[in-house]
């Protein structure tokens, strides 16, 4: 029976991934998720490669206030407080839609993350929603992730690759490799949620970085590219959408409702 066995979710988008043993599912993802982004001074969005020297910065929201503390990975700290957003909205894309954003006036902080990828950033709070992917949620089975270390042969002698360079909502436990690609359409009851599984997820050069370093450490896509070419894309992991609403554990166990 599969389960859930770790959750990854980071307040703001591309940082460091936290990982709680609960988390309440809505349509629009996990609670309090990818809330905040880094962007460009201009307003444009990082790409892949670019968000590599963010991978090792961890965010903490404190529930009480919302303040924002930022451990870099010199171990200094940057702390956000009050997180107020200032200034006017503006438009970004994200994947398949336009999400509104309001710079948070912060020079401190932005100014350490300018630092860390010497260039002019700041930060934003997403004003609705969050800056989740496409889908709302997504899953990956452990046994699929090993399964790719398989097939990277002798370029690869570390066992499993770190799932975390997924960076997707859920890992699961108790599958066989590539069996969350036989769900979509189905509907599956987790916890107090119920989502319907869909399609396949592409990957992008994040997938080939070391989640806590930035630094390439894992032929991803060459290896995706033997056998998960799909088109332009190379694919691992599936999409969800929720259904219904609810709270979700680890542990808690997927059963299948069609």
């Amino acid at each position: 029976m599969p389960t859930v066995d770790r959750f990854n979710t980071t307040v703001v988008k591309s940082t460091s991934l936290t990982h709680p043993d609960e988390v309440v599912l809505s349509p629009t993802g996990v609670e309090g998720d990818r809330r905040y982004l880094i962007l460009h001074a201009d307003g444009q969005r990082m790409s892949g490669a670019e968000k590599a020297p963010l991978l090792g910065i961890r965010v903490s929201a404190d529930p009480a206030d919302g303040s924002l503390t930022f451990v870099f990975p010199d171990g200094s700290e940057g702390w956000c407080h009050p997180v107020e957003p200032d200034g006017d909205a503006f438009p970004v894309r994200m994947y398949d839609r336009t999400i509104t954003v309001r710079r948070v006036l912060h020079p401190a902080v932005e100014e350490r993350l300018s630092d860390q990828l010497h260039e002019d950033l700041i930060l934003v709070h997403v004003e609705q929603e969050n800056a989740r992917d496409v889908k709302a949620v997504t899953m990956i089975s452990l046994a699929t992730v090993e399964d790719l270390g398989r097939r990277a042969g002798p370029r690869w002698t570390g066992g499993m690759p770190d799932p975390r360079r997924f960076r997707m909502t859920m890992e699961l436990d108790g599958c066989e490799p590539l069996e969350e690609d036989t769900w979509a359409g189905r509907r599956i009851e987790i916890g107090e949620a119920i989502v319907r599984m869909g399609e396949p997820v592409p990957r992008c050069v994040v997938t080939t970085l070391d989640p806590d370093r930035g630094t390439k450490d894992f032929p991803t896509l060459e290896v995706l590219a033997t056998y998960r070419h799909v088109g332009a894309d190379l694919m691992m992991g599936v999409y969800a959408d929720v259904v219904r609403p609810g709270r979700v554990h680890v542990g808690d166990e997927l059963r299948f409702l069609d």
